[in-house]
């Protein structure tokens, strides 16, 4: 399984279309799309700092935005099937459909946790899913430029991505991306197979598989997309 997260930053992207029908089209069975928060978690930030209510609400209305996102994706893509549960998931990718990721009630807190800070936004929550459901390959896409040499503690530096989202995947036992909406068509071409793929990425999904081969330990993970 794949899981590819649509950063809020496309909200006002004429290209989010072209992602969703892409998805649609080519990750069936394969791919779960997670929503960003978008316009519907900027609004919590905002009314957090007009009426100073505590991070756990704010983490709540948080989880909502994303799920009110789900339903805006869904609405522009409609062969993306929502799920919630694993359960759910499953079923979708057996089915041969791309599922569309709407956060259950469960992600919703009556006390403090680990998730229930701004340090943890729907790019870490993506991060959590992935490692949950042991995904294959994560992929962030984002709306704004995203240098190839910059580590992800360097993205988290300039607001790429949210503050855990370094440690996190740190741990992850799977190759992660964060990419630019341009690249839309070498994302397609890894989903159709190293054989329709750039060289360069071809190579890196290669050179996956043989350090799994080779070691017992968890697989390697790829902390920057390929340079060709």
């Amino acid at each position: 399984m794949w899981i590819v997260k649509l950063g809020g930053s496309l909200w006002h992207d004429p290209r989010l279309p072209r992602w969703l029908q892409m998805l649609a089209e080519v990750g069936g069975g394969r791919v779960l799309v997670v929503p960003g928060g978008a316009a519907f978690a900027d609004a919590v930030r905002s009314a957090q700092q007009q009426w100073h209510f505590d991070d756990l609400t704010a983490h709540n209305m948080a989880v909502l935005a994303m799920a009110q996102t789900a339903h805006l994706l869904h609405a522009l893509e409609p062969r993306l099937v929502l799920v919630s549960d694993e359960a759910e998931i499953l079923r979708a990718l057996h089915a041969g459909q791309t599922a569309l990721w709407m956060p259950p009630l469960m992600l919703l807190r009556d006390a403090p946790d680990m998730l229930t800070s701004w340090e943890v936004t729907s790019d870490s929550l993506a991060l959590w899913l992935a490692r949950r459901q042991n995904a294959e390959r994560l992929v962030v896409v984002k709306a704004c430029t995203v240098p190839a040499d910059l580590t992800f503690a360097d993205l988290t530096e300039r607001g790429t991505v949210d503050a855990r989202f370094d440690q996190w995947a740190s741990e992850a036992p799977f190759p992660i991306e964060v990419v630019e909406c341009d690249e839309i068509n070498r994302v397609r071409a890894s989903l159709l197979g190293p054989s329709f793929a750039e060289p360069g990425l071809a190579r890196v999904l290669q050179a996956a598989k043989q350090t799994r081969r080779a070691s017992s330990g968890p697989p390697a993970r790829t902390r920057r997309k390929p340079t060709t």
